[in-house]
Parts: structure tokens; sequence; C-alpha cells
């Protein structure tokens, strides 16, 4: 597998929430991002396009609002996501510019994968970003979403997102 990840020009990787926030404290798992985006650079320096999908904005925006453990309201779901996109783009870019990488945030919802105009929209915003050297960090618009709040799941988008930009690779 190494071998084609390897030999692959264009990436997709996967974040979940789970590694990117630490179980106990629902902070920012700053260690583990930071190796992450150190494989990004060995990959970049191969000559590597990388996009990022992202998880992690609902349970940072979580802690950061002080919402109890367990199932949430739809809209507090929503108002989480609303503060934690900041704190997670926030830190992808701090991390990424430290390496000489630009960082970009695309919040992408399914209509957006489905619907034909938003989906070429969507791809070429994706394909300048990757053109012009940005490392684009994909999510799901959670703050605005609906039935893929309720259902929905980074990895399926992430999959839709390999498949938009034609990735060689996708990792989940």
């Amino acid at each position: 597998m190494s071998n084609h990840l390897e030999k692959a020009q264009r990436v997709v990787v996967k974040i979940g929430s789970a590694l990117l926030t630490d179980a106990d404290t629902g902070k920012l798992n700053r260690t583990w991002l930071q190796a992450m985006v150190e494989d990004i650079a060995r990959m970049r320096a191969r000559g590597q396009e990388m996009l990022i999908v992202s998880s992690g904005a609902i349970s940072l925006g979580r802690r950061a609002l002080k919402l109890p453990a367990g199932k949430l309201k739809l809209e507090e779901s929503q108002a989480a996501a609303a503060v934690g996109q900041i704190g997670l783009a926030h830190a992808f870019q701090e991390i990424l510019s430290a390496y000489g990488f630009s960082c970009a945030q695309i919040l992408l919802t399914l209509e957006d994968t489905e619907e034909r105009r938003r989906y070429l929209n969507a791809r070429s915003t994706i394909n300048t970003l990757l053109k012009l050297g940005a490392v684009p960090v994909i999510n799901e618009n959670d703050t605005v979403a609906t039935t893929e709040i309720r259902y929905g799941d980074n990895d399926r988008l992430a999959a839709r997102v390999a498949s938009m930009v034609s990735a060689d690779c996708l990792v989940l």
C-alpha cells in the first residue's frame, strides 16, 4: 500500500475526530496534527498534491460551548460546528504555514457534490487551489447541513471529494 501511496500524484487524506481531539479533554490533539503535517510535508516534497478532509469541528465546538456529553439537538450540533470550525481552521493554518504551505478551507454539503453546477464550481476551486500550491482542508458544512449532520459522515465526503478531483489515492 505504501508503494501505491508514494506513487500517487493526488492524495486525499480523511482525518477523523477521534484522531484530532483528545477524548478526555475535547481539546485539539496538536501533537498528532503536527506529526500529520510532517507527513504531508514529506509527500509535498515528493511533488504530491495533498487534500485533507477533516472532521472535528463539532467535537471542538462542543467543548468550547460547554455542551453536555451525549446526543446533541440538531441546532446544538450546528452551533458547535460553527464555533469549532474556526479553531480547526486556525490550527490547520498555523501548523501548515510553519512548513510554508498555504491552507484553504472549503465547507461542502451533500448537495455540493450532487448538483452539477455546484459540483463543477467546487471542483474548479479545489483544482485552482492545488495548482497554486495550497492545501485544501475540506469539511462538511455542518452549520447549514441537516440530513448530513444526522446521517452523513466525512468518510463519504472524502470518497466524493476523491472522485471529484480524480485523486489517485484516498486514505481513510
